[in-house]
């Protein structure tokens, strides 16, 4: 017995009836052998963990563009933070832990600079709509690598749906949605208080008495709700006065802090850069890198733009544009 039967033939004595267990996936898009010590969940954990994509996510914008001090969450410590959230409720409900990790760590590889800002703008513009969702699993499915990552299916399943309507086909897949919303509403109210954006005591009274006053014990009344609830179920969910109290704290948030807030003053500009670079490389398609314009065997235009600008990170997308548009100083040669 490999090192990896032995940890499958685990997951088959230990896991819940309704967890995934590895040896049982749908497989991936390009059949390869498997590893003779890590579960193929494991594989696709490490796959996304060692990838630029993932590296790149400590420079992308989480709420606040480019902030100054070192404590502001970024789209990676988000990513981590969404992680630990799906590990310790996939634990608790004995559901498989290296599968919502992976789900966890690839969710928003697909985001664009500047956070949702940027994906207004690509939406906009791109003849197919852009939604980072979409583009995480493009990421892993083409961009990434040389052809992608070639992911199992029920970890792209769950990369593809852990926001809006979509729903994951698994419960590894539900826990990363509810554990993605605990995650950014908790972290994005410290970062707004942080900010002074807004204050501790004007959270609303009805939410805070339910989840509690301190961000570890949201986090802590959130997390046991949704494991206390779905404890030996066939579904992933919280009790209907949680999920209430999360739905008027987030409603809370796009009314002050995600929508026309001080956190927001730069995102005009962060929006009109991003509309003329895509604007620019759509006109001067010569002027994409090589390995970009490599894509134009498969793809059109506006999905080959969308992909390299979804790709850059807020400091490279400033970079970019200052070479393009801002004029240099002359210097004698």
């Amino acid at each position: 017995m490999s090192i990896r039967e032995y940890l499958e033939d685990i997951e088959e004595k230990t896991l819940s009836p309704f967890a995934v267990k590895s040896k049982n996936t749908k497989g991936r898009l390009h059949p390869i052998p498997k590893c003779d010590i890590r579960t193929e969940f494991q594989r696709d954990r490490d796959r996304i963990i060692h990838s630029k994509a993932f590296r790149r996510l400590k420079h992308k914008t989480q709420v606040f563009i480019t902030p100054e001090g070192d404590h502001y969450r970024t789209r990676l410590t988000h990513t981590l933070e969404v992680s630990q959230i799906a590990r310790t409720i996939a634990r608790a409900l004995r559901l498989n832990e290296d599968l919502v990790e992976a789900m966890a760590l690839g969710h928003d590889l697909g985001h664009t600079p500047f956070g949702h800002a940027g994906e207004v703008v690509l939406n906009k513009l791109c003849r197919h709509g852009f939604c980072h969702n979409e583009q995480s699993l493009r990421v892993v499915d083409v961009l990434e690598g040389k052809g992608g990552l070639n992911l199992t299916w029920e970890v792209r399943d769950g990369i593809l749906n852990h926001n809006g309507e979509n729903e994951a086909a698994t419960l590894e897949g539900k826990i990363i949605k509810l554990a993605d919303r605990i995650a950014y509403i908790n972290h994005d109210i410290d970062d707004a208080i942080r900010a002074e954006i807004i204050k501790a005591e004007d959270l609303p009274k009805g939410p805070i008495e339910i989840l509690g006053k301190t961000h570890g014990e949201r986090i802590d009344t959130m997390i046991k709700d949704v494991i206390y609830t779905s404890q030996d179920k066939p579904y992933v969910k919280m009790s209907d006065s949680v999920r209430q109290a999360t739905d008027e704290l987030r409603e809370f948030m796009f009314s002050n802090v995600y929508i026309d807030s001080n956190a927001k003053t730069e995102e005009k500009k962060a929006k009109d850069m991003i509309e003329k670079l895509f604007v620019y490389f759509i006109n001067n398609i010569d002027k994409l890198p090589g390995e970009t314009k490599k894509r134009l065997e498969f793809d059109d235009a506006d999905r080959v733009v969308a992909d390299y600008i979804a790709g850059m990170t807020d400091n490279y997308a400033v970079y970019v544009f200052n070479e393009i548009f801002v004029p240099k100083s002359w210097q004698k040669r």
